[in-house]
């Protein structure tokens, strides 16, 4: 048996020691349980074979120079002052000698209870006012007090904002697509502008109020389109469509108590189908050329109406004035009428008798030679 062996065998406490050491031996001890230093360990009761008691390696330890740690977590946590004689992490104490956290927790409360219970609303703004959960009031524009959360709280509503919503596209690749009066399809794009007139029932009555408004909108359009044809509708009908579903909508959203308002209806785009396009914009071009001619003719007539209407007004003051007086009322119409013939042209009267006359001739042959006027001479007996 070698050397090592026998000294194991021995049973003594020095032989454990030598060959190694643990985490919880005592700490700075050397051979035979003496400290590092040289000092001699506290000597155990008298007569005793009892091993030191291993160390608690979170209890504070004298380091090799001789000076104590600092002190652990555990007793940070246990001091009421959080080590240093203050509040928790280090505040230090009111002059009184009382911790800052009651102070702390008051303001904290204090904020809390302002930003929950004081309210400002916007003068395009209502304020529904709800308590643990259930409607209670609503409070108009300015500054508004309610309990604070979560008792009541209270959500802003935009009642002067017009929102939009559109239905259908203009693009190629989307149809909504819409059955006529005349077994027609037609693709449809429009606009739908409404408002929230009660704030109350729009958050509380529907689920989704912006889905039920496109809803509501497609199903009062095909109603609409329903009773016109297709030239109408992609032509002169768009304004009476759109009243029509305005009132349709407004009707059926009273009826579900939606808290809105339909400003008004918008029809962006009414086309054929893309398949048929073409074909139906030249039947509309067409139809377009035929009311134009049709302006243009009712017009005319008009005119030629109006004309006839006036003559025949003047014609009768002529035979009442004729009927009164027929031989002036003659001469006066002679003279008139060749006043309208030979009021253009240059002419020369000249009257039967012992005058005799003087033509300008050379002056009447030059104007006519160049095309300024024409000559009449007209004779007659004196009068």
């Amino acid at each position: 048996m070698s050397p090592m062996m026998q000294k194991q065998d021995s049973g003594t406490p020095e032989a454990l020691h030598s060959e190694s050491k643990g985490p919880w031996d005592l700490p700075g001890s050397g051979e035979n349980g003496k400290p590092a230093g040289g000092r001699a360990s506290k000597p155990s009761s008298a007569g005793s074979d009892e091993q030191p008691k291993p160390a608690n390696p979170w209890e504070p330890q004298a380091n090799p120079g001789g000076r104590a740690r600092g002190p652990s977590l555990e007793e940070i946590f246990r001091r009421p002052g959080g080590g240093k004689g203050g509040g928790f992490g280090g505040l230090p104490p009111r002059a009184d000698g009382k911790s800052w956290w009651p102070v702390i927790i008051g303001g904290l409360f204090a904020i809390w209870l302002i930003w929950t219970s004081m309210h400002r609303i916007g003068p395009e703004q209502e304020g529904v006012v709800t308590t643990f959960g259930s409607y209670s009031r609503t409070a108009d524009s300015g500054i508004t007090f309610t309990w604070p959360a979560p008792i009541q709280t209270l959500e802003k509503v935009d009642t002067a904002q017009i929102r939009t919503t559109s239905i259908g596209s203009a693009r190629a690749n989307s149809e909504n697509l819409v059955l006529t009066r005349d077994q027609n399809l037609v693709d449809m794009a429009y606009d739908i502008r409404w408002s929230i007139r009660d704030p109350e029932l729009f958050l509380f009555q529907l689920d989704d109020p912006e889905r039920s408004v496109s809803e509501v909108a497609e199903s009062a359009m095909r109603a609409a389109v329903a009773n016109f044809d297709l030239i109408q509708v992609i032509g002169g009908g768009r304004s009476e469509i759109e009243a029509q579903v305005r009132q349709r909508m407004q009707s059926i959203l009273d009826e579900y108590r939606a808290g809105v308002m339909i400003q008004s209806i918008s029809i962006r785009e009414s086309d054929p189908p893309a398949e048929v396009n073409d074909a139906f914009r030249e039947v509309n071009a067409a139809q377009q050329r035929r009311e134009s001619y049709l302006n243009e003719a009712r017009a005319y007539a008009s005119r030629v109406t109006e004309l006839a209407r006036g003559e025949t007004a003047e014609f009768d003051k002529i035979y009442e004035q004729y009927r009164t007086a027929p031989e002036v009322t003659r001469r006066r119409l002679y003279y008139e009428t060749m006043e309208q013939i030979l009021g253009k042209v240059d002419k020369t009267i000249v009257e039967t008798g012992n005058v005799t006359p003087y033509l300008p001739l050379p002056e009447i042959q030059r104007r006519a030679a160049s095309g300024q006027g024409e000559t009449v001479t007209v004779t007659g007996k004196k009068q």
